[in-house]
């Protein structure tokens, strides 16, 4: 599987549990960390945790390992690093505070729209 079908299966997991707001970087020679990040919040705990899950469980299904998961227990703020694809899962709150949109703002933004659920 290659890096954009990663990141479709990733944004279309999020849509699925009506993750708000998605949007995809690309971060090809900007980070050395991920070619794409994906930013997107839920509105309770409980969505935001949902949204990591099916992310997650989507990867997997795909024969993508997780590498790592970092803040699922507090829901504030978790990443899921899938290894080229990083995905941000906010609380509502938490996004708008830390704005990644804005300190990633050199990055252009991949087109996604043919996987959300319009």
């Amino acid at each position: 599987m290659n890096n954009q079908e990663l990141l479709q299966i990733a944004v279309k997991a999020a849509d699925d549990k009506r993750a708000e707001d998605i949007v995809a970087l690309n971060m090809k020679g900007i980070s050395l960390i991920a070619d794409y990040f994906i930013i997107c919040h839920g509105n309770s705990d409980k969505q935001v945790q949902a949204i990591a899950r099916e992310i997650k469980e989507k990867a997997e299904e795909n024969g993508c390992a997780v590498k790592r998961i970092e803040g699922f227990d507090e829901a504030k703020w978790i990443l899921l690093d899938l290894g080229d694809v990083v995905a941000h899962v906010f609380y509502k709150d938490e996004r708008s505070y830390y704005n990644l949109e804005r300190l990633w703002g050199d990055a252009p933004l991949e087109d996604i729209r043919s996987v959300l659920n319009l």
